[in-house]
């Protein structure tokens, strides 16, 4: 089956189109899109195959999707923005903003253990149900309450969900605003981005189908095999929060498929954009992108310092990533353009990323989602370093 893309890229991005014409190989039923700006310019912009496997309903330019964690990153820029505007401090305690957590002996808990996995709220220790999730005031109220599952700043483990709630409570104390709400107005109306925490009413009918592929499904299958009956898991606890969710965390019409997971909003994983409206966000970032600019080199320079690197505290196989102030820094689990890039992936294969020394926002997205070993996007930036290291010009299309 030969998969239409569609859209364009600039000269001397060919190697970049054709690494994305093959991802499709041997995935009929796969939908995806990718977008590249170099120093604000749209470099690249293509998307194809289907949106929807069950109707063949085909991928389309406005096609938004799931974006699970690429939402951590957005939310990180939220956090930095405030730090750039003397809101908030990476090394102020979480309690000054939000007294309640100050609870089970996290009073001393700082803003820079929530964004780098270091706060002992990994997952909770009580399992939610899927009407609770979606319900802000309970979960960060429940996670206000915790005793942390280690001692705070030891160590790190990935707060799959809880990181989007935890950061996501601080940001609306400090502003007014629910999470959704301050992204909305600070970054996405500007940019004219069709990017959401939140989905509003009557748009999930655009929203691309996820669906699990191989890969995972078989990935997912042998982590269960691997547990110990009657021992909480305690990575499996964080992607489910305890059976809220699927560990996959799509199904045919539920979890980040439903509406209503859509609707909420979860920071930690519920974003919902174009691959175009992503990588517009993260070049904005690092330079001015259709007249926004949203950080500034110091602040970058303080967010993307390493707090969490190495083996965390559950027994975890490597390669493993490395963190700054929430942002997943280039590392052997994901590379980017070069070292000073950051950015988020996601679950299934999703990518973004901005690269202030190349100038680089990036963006791909998919809708089958695969396992972690995934190579499909690994090896678009593969292609787009190579290009970046033997010739930076190249003339983006209007």
């Amino acid at each position: 089956m030969t998969v239409t893309i569609s859209g364009a890229s600039a000269p001397g991005f060919d190697s970049v189109r054709a690494a994305f014409e093959a991802a499709f190989d041997g995935k009929p039923e796969m939908g995806a899109a990718l977008a590249i700006r170099v120093d604000g310019e749209r470099v690249v912009d293509l998307w194809g195959g289907v949106s929807h496997e069950r109707t063949a309903a085909p991928w389309l330019e406005q096609t938004p999707s799931v974006i699970f964690s690429c939402t951590k990153g957005i939310s990180s820029i939220l956090a930095a923005r405030l730090v750039q505007e003397g809101r908030l401090g990476y090394g102020d305690r979480v309690a000054d903003y939000w007294p309640e957590f100050a609870a089970a002996g996290k009073a001393d808990v700082r803003i820079k253990d929530l964004l780098s996995h270091r706060s002992g709220l990994s997952a909770p220790r009580e399992s939610m149900t899927t009407e609770q999730i979606v319900d802000w005031d309970f979960v960060v109220a429940s996670l206000a309450a915790q005793e942390p599952l280690w001692e705070p700043d030891t160590g790190y483990a990935y707060h799959a969900l809880t990181h989007g709630w935890l950061i996501g409570e601080v940001i609306r104390r400090i502003t007014g605003q629910s999470v959704g709400e301050y992204f909305h107005s600070l970054i996405a109306e500007p940019l004219h981005a069709d990017a959401w925490i939140g989905l509003p009413e009557g748009l999930h009918d655009r929203v691309a189908h996820m669906h699990v592929g191989s890969t995972l499904a078989t990935l997912i299958v042998n982590q269960a095999a691997a547990r110990t009956p009657g021992v909480i898991d305690w990575s499996e606890q964080a992607m489910t929060l305890g059976g809220a969710l699927d560990p996959a965390l799509v199904t045919v019409d539920k979890d980040f498929n439903s509406p209503a997971i859509q609707s909420a909003e979860i920071p930690g994983a519920g974003g919902i954009a174009t691959a175009r409206a992503l990588a517009s966000i993260w070049s904005a970032t690092i330079v001015e992108t259709d007249g926004v600019r949203l950080l500034e080199p110091d602040v970058i320079a303080e967010a993307t310092v390493t707090q969490s690197e190495g083996s965390p505290v559950w027994d975890v196989p490597g390669p493993w990533p490395r963190w700054g102030m929430g942002f997943q820094l280039d590392s052997e689990a994901r590379r980017y353009t070069g070292d000073r890039a950051f950015g988020h992936d996601g679950a299934g294969g999703q990518v973004s990323f901005a690269d202030p020394e190349s100038g680089v926002g990036f963006a791909f997205l998919t809708n089958q989602m695969e396992a972690i070993d995934d190579v499909r996007a690994t090896r678009i930036v593969d292609s787009l370093r190579e290009i970046l290291r033997s010739n930076r010009g190249a003339v983006g299309f209007a």
